[in-house]
Parts: structure tokens; C-alpha cells; sequence
């Protein structure tokens, strides 16, 4: 069964960094993993995802140039450096992975999904 767990969440000041883990078991290899993130009271919505066979990345808008995914695919996991935050990226964020190394910004065609790491960006 795969399972996903985050880390690296916290409280942090505007323009501060933080770097989100997430450790990923019970698989072999093929695929995608994103990060999702999801504020009170609004919807889950799309950070980030890196493919695993080509390492091909993708970003949402809001933090093209200021977030870096990147995988590790001999230790099973995929980071997101997150640089210059702002109120705007107070969430709990997630990481998934989908079964055919999509990468698709879309929460639906992801199949597994972690617990969720807090991150909160002070003003």
C-alpha cells in the first residue's frame, strides 16, 4: 500500500523559506508526485508536480519562480523549496501521487494522498 507522509511545515515570516518533504513507501516506481495545498474554507489547489520519468515539473502561477520541486527517486522522495512566502501561501499542504506519471494539475487524477503539513506565513 503506498503511503505518503509530509514534513517541514511551520510558522515562518513573510519572505522567510521553508523546504516540504515528502517521504513516499510501498511502491516501486512511475509516479508523479504534486503538492496541493489547501487554505480554511477554500478548495484544495494546485502547487507543484514533477514527473518520474523525465523530471518534467510543473507549477501553478502563484509560485512559478518562487517554488523549486525536485525528486529523489533512489530515496523515494520529492521536495518543494519554497522561497520569498506571503500570507497568500498559508495552507495545509499536501503531496499525492498519480498512477500514470501524469503530472496533471488536477486533484482528481491523483490516487494517494498524504496527511497534510502545515505551513503559516505571518504578516
Amino acid at each position: 500500500q503506498v503511503q505518503l507522509v509530509e514534513s517541514g511545515g511551520g510558522l515562518v515570516r513573510a519572505g522567510d523559506s521553508l523546504r516540504l518533504s515528502c517521504a513516499a513507501s510501498g511502491h516501486t516506481a512511475g509516479y508523479a508526485t504534486a503538492w496541493f495545498r489547501q487554505a480554511p474554507g477554500k478548495g484544495r489547489d494546485f502547487v507543484a508536480s514533477i514527473r518520474w520519468s523525465d523530471s518534467r515539473t510543473y507549477y501553478a502561477t502563484s509560485v512559478q519562480g518562487r517554488f523549486t520541486i525536485s525528486s529523489d527517486n533512489a530515496q523515494n522522495t520529492v521536495d518543494v523549496q519554497m522561497n520569498s512566502l506571503n500570507y497568500g501561501d498559508t495552507a495545509v499542504h499536501f503531496c499525492a501521487e498519480d498512477t500514470y506519471d501524469s503530472g496533471s494539475d488536477a486533484s482528481t487524477e491523483y490516487e494517494y494522498w498524504g496527511q497534510g503539513t502545515q505551513v503559516t506565513v505571518s504578516s
